[in-house]
């Protein structure tokens, strides 16, 4: 809106480790069988700082590649030594097949989007015993300790000289990792090494990692996802994570018609299977049913500039009349507990708002992070669960809010909100004259 479980899932069940994919792409070959055209040297660089590095840099890290790295018939070797072998394109979302093999005390990795790292040594190693190396490897070694996802589940490597086969998924900051087709992690969050507490930056480089012993590549191919088959990704997963708990999500609308909304009914209307706010309308478009605590998923596209909003625990009609006058104009960031922004925030007309206005926020309140929308026109998926007084919103797969709204004093414009501690309301769509659109849409309620 723009003004004129704890978290329930662990994302560690067996489940999860068949998430299939309809594949409407298809894998491209990163390694052309002849030569290393399409990668460069790298290090461990955050690669925000990859455009400002000095030429000569770039240069010396190149001719390690050329002094460490040679191909033998279908396979990339590296001696252990120098930078590591790094594609020239950045991916967002995709699935990274490879084999390697490794000689014996090897410790390499895989880096997504530039980013340490999937694991890669010899499990049987007595010089890695302090860091895990018996675990086996395939884990996000560099997440924190007691994230899920550092160690892995499994110790699936096979023997020194024989090749293995390592499969990741990457959307969001959601992994996967699949060793000689065993799960070792499932859908765990990959921290960003070089910025500790913030989300996963969107793109970056494929890296492989040279570290101490011979490694050898083959057979190195990547899918990117596009919108629809990311968040395909992303609905299956937290629909396996519930049929494991014998709970599913309830659907709410049925792509044909307005059943089961209430509001604004008239300033919305059903697009090609899509609800969408009508240009130049507006209005709060609600569910019938009222919820306490609540996961709540969809996904929704945006026009260029497109602003619309999230009501939660949004009050009737009937609550409505019954709040001082000042208050019946039903704005759902503060009659209701708050709207969550639905923002091209990128726009230049937006250049100038409040952080509390940004996709993803709640409005004058908590300002999500910003960065995580994809193009105007392509479909967004968004989970947003809320548990008494904590919000957290998940958008393509990356956490950009976790707040808590009852440690919340101090309001954009000093504008207070009355409604910011309801327990309980509807949920619904707070349009403002922009066609914005919103589909499969479910709930799943918690604990009521």
């Amino acid at each position: 809106m723009l003004h004129s479980l704890r978290h329930v899932f662990a994302w560690v069940f067996p489940a999860l480790l068949a998430v299939s994919l309809v594949q409407a792409s298809e894998p491209v070959a990163l390694f052309n069988g002849k030569d290393l055209s399409g990668w460069h040297g790298r290090p461990t660089l955050d690669p925000r700082k990859w455009e400002s590095t000095p030429e000569a840099e770039k240069a010396k890290w190149n001719q390690e590649i050329a002094d460490h790295w040679k191909i033998e018939g279908n396979e990339i070797i590296n001696d252990g030594k120098g930078a590591y072998l790094s594609t020239n394109a950045d991916y967002g979302d995709f699935e990274l097949s490879l084999d390697y093999k490794i000689a014996k005390d090897c410790d390499s990795g895989i880096y997504l989007r530039g980013i340490p790292q999937v694991q890669i040594w010899d499990p049987d190693a007595e010089n890695n015993r302090r860091n895990g190396n018996e675990k086996g490897s395939g884990g996000l070694w560099n997440n924190p300790a007691g994230w899920t996802g550092k160690d892995p589940m499994v110790r699936a490597d096979n023997a020194i000289g024989q090749w293995n086969t390592m499969k990741m998924r990457l959307v969001g900051e959601r992994c996967w990792v699949w060793l000689n087709g065993k799960a070792v992690v499932a859908d765990a969050r990959l921290h960003d090494f070089f910025a500790p507490g913030q989300p996963l930056i969107q793109r970056g480089p494929i890296q492989l990692q040279t570290h101490g012993g011979e490694i050898r590549f083959r057979n190195i191919t990547i899918q990117e996802y596009s919108d629809t088959e990311a968040n395909e990704v992303l609905y299956k997963a937290e629909s396996e994570v519930l049929q494991k708990n014998a709970s599913k999500f309830n659907v709410l609308f049925n792509g044909t018609d307005l059943a089961g909304w209430k509001g604004a009914t008239g300033n919305y209307t059903v697009s090609e299977g899509a609800i969408q706010c009508m240009q130049g309308k507006g209005g709060v478009l609600y569910t019938e049913k009222s919820y306490g605590d609540f996961v709540f998923r969809f996904d929704f596209q945006l026009p260029p500039a497109g602003n619309n909003g999230i009501a939660i625990r949004y009050p009737s009609v009937e609550e409505i009349e019954q709040l001082p006058k000042d208050l019946r104009h039903g704005d759902a960031a503060y009659v209701g507990m708050t709207e969550l922004q639905v923002l091209d925030d990128g726009h230049a007309n937006y250049k100038t708002i409040d952080p509390r206005q940004a996709h993803g926020s709640a409005y004058g309140m908590a300002a999500a992070k910003r960065g995580y929308l994809r193009p105007t026109g392509k479909w967004n998926h968004e989970r947003i669960e809320v548990t008494g007084s904590k919000i957290v919103v998940e958008l393509n797969g990356t956490r950009i809010l976790d707040t808590d709204l009852a440690t919340i004093s101090e309001f954009m414009a000093n504008t207070p909100h009355p409604g910011k501690d309801r327990a309980s309301g509807h949920i619904g769509f707070a349009g403002h004259s922009d066609p914005v659109k919103f589909r499969s849409i479910e709930v799943l309620p918690l604990g009521n």
